[in-house]
């Protein structure tokens, strides 16, 4: 029904940076909200940051001031930059979208996930 493709993650240096991309596409009337989500090696996947519509982003307490997130809805995209990265941002990181189609009502998609990894 909806497809989020997830691209921009890699492996980068402690301190660097990266900026993840994301873009849906099919049976879609309205995006409500789009964020990023990740789960690191034996961790419940975490909310990163995310944007309802005609709302403020909303991050989680460790990526404030170093994380950006942005929508851009005429490309129904999303995008994560991603300044400063510490060991522990290492994770799979998770395109969400809270998505309203006239055969299914408000519903949440998720994308296929994209690694991203900090090294020394």
């Amino acid at each position: 029904q909806v497809r989020l493709v997830e691209s921009g993650g890699g492996l980068v240096q402690r301190g660097g940076s990266l900026r993840l991309s994301c873009v849906a596409s099919g049976n879609l009337f309205k995006i409500n909200g789009m964020g990023w989500y990740r789960q690191a090696p034996g961790k419940q996947r975490e909310l990163v940051a995310r944007i309802w519509s005609g709302r403020s982003a909303n991050y989680t307490d460790s990526v404030q001031g170093r994380f950006t997130i942005s929508r851009d809805s005429d490309q129904n995209a999303v995008y994560l930059q991603m300044n400063s990265l510490k060991f522990e941002d290492t994770a799979v990181y998770y395109c969400w979208a809270n998505v309203y189609g006239f055969s299914y009502g408000s519903q949440d998609f998720w994308g296929q996930g994209t690694q991203v990894t900090v090294s020394a």
